[in-house]
């Protein structure tokens, strides 16, 4: 507290209020009021601020909320007193009944914070799968054990701007343009590896202003002289998006799919 009586405005109080504007936005519409008594009384956004809480502090539900129930200063940033407050089973059945269009928005959103560069990259990595249950492996003709993650990322920041998972092992260029679609305004150069070689991405890419980095597979001549004329600087830019897929590998690897 400041000798004047206000209050310094604490890391993780800004944190709660940025989470907070962004899962209003991400709801779409005027938001509703954080409860009201009731079937579901606590708004989609409550409930996706809370989940962003328990990322940011990485503590399990049951121990985010007895926390929380000691922070009376981060429950009124919710626009909740400590007494209303969810408990946690509450927090975790919301949570996966959530309409999915809101995450993917909230991600979006998110990466409008950042001043990003000129050079975007995408990849995919392959996200562990081996807690899948037997039932679940052959209700979806599971038969491989990683999910197949796509990232789109800036170079400059390491900003996420969007993600697309797959159980199903679709191709790189079926992913990419259904991918990139969604974030053209957002993308200036884009490099990729020579898994995503599609001419006609190419052409879409340059349509929308988009300069294309991508290796050529090498079959022929052609394919030999396009490479040579890449820019090798901007090629090696694609080396950032694994700063990238470790720590999201190394923290959620094991509980990603395609639902979340």
């Amino acid at each position: 507290m400041k000798r004047d009586g206000s209050f310094v405005s604490s890391k993780l109080a800004r944190f709660t209020s940025r989470v907070v504007s962004l899962a209003q936005k991400a709801v779409v519409g005027t938001p509703n009021p954080a409860f009201r008594p009731g079937e579901n009384g606590f708004s989609d956004w409550v409930i996706v601020s809370i989940h962003g809480l328990k990322t940011y502090l990485d503590l399990p539900y049951r121990r985010l909320l007895d926390v929380l129930h000691e922070m009376p200063r981060i429950a009124r940033i919710l626009d909740l007193e400590v007494s209303q407050l969810p408990d946690f089973t509450t927090v975790c059945a919301r949570m996966q009944g959530l309409k999915m269009p809101i995450l993917p928005l909230l991600l979006q959103l998110s990466a409008e914070l950042h001043d990003t560069g000129e050079i975007q990259v995408i990849d995919a990595t392959g996200m562990d799968r081996i807690a899948a249950s037997q039932h679940y492996a052959n209700r979806t003709n599971y038969t491989f054990r990683a999910v197949k993650t796509t990232a789109l990322i800036d170079c400059k920041t390491g900003a996420i701007l969007d993600l697309h998972c797959s159980m199903k092992q679709p191709h790189d260029t079926q992913i990419a343009w259904q991918l990139l679609t969604r974030n053209l305004d957002r993308l200036s150069v884009l490099t990729a590896d020579k898994g995503y070689d599609w001419e006609l991405l190419r052409r879409r890419l340059s349509s929308e202003g988009i300069k294309p980095v991508i290796k050529h597979r090498g079959f022929g001549w052609h394919g030999v002289a396009n490479n040579v004329l890449i820019d090798d600087t901007t090629n090696h830019q694609r080396s950032n998006i694994e700063a990238t897929f470790f720590p999201l590998r190394r923290k959620y690897g094991e509980i990603v799919r395609p639902r979340t």
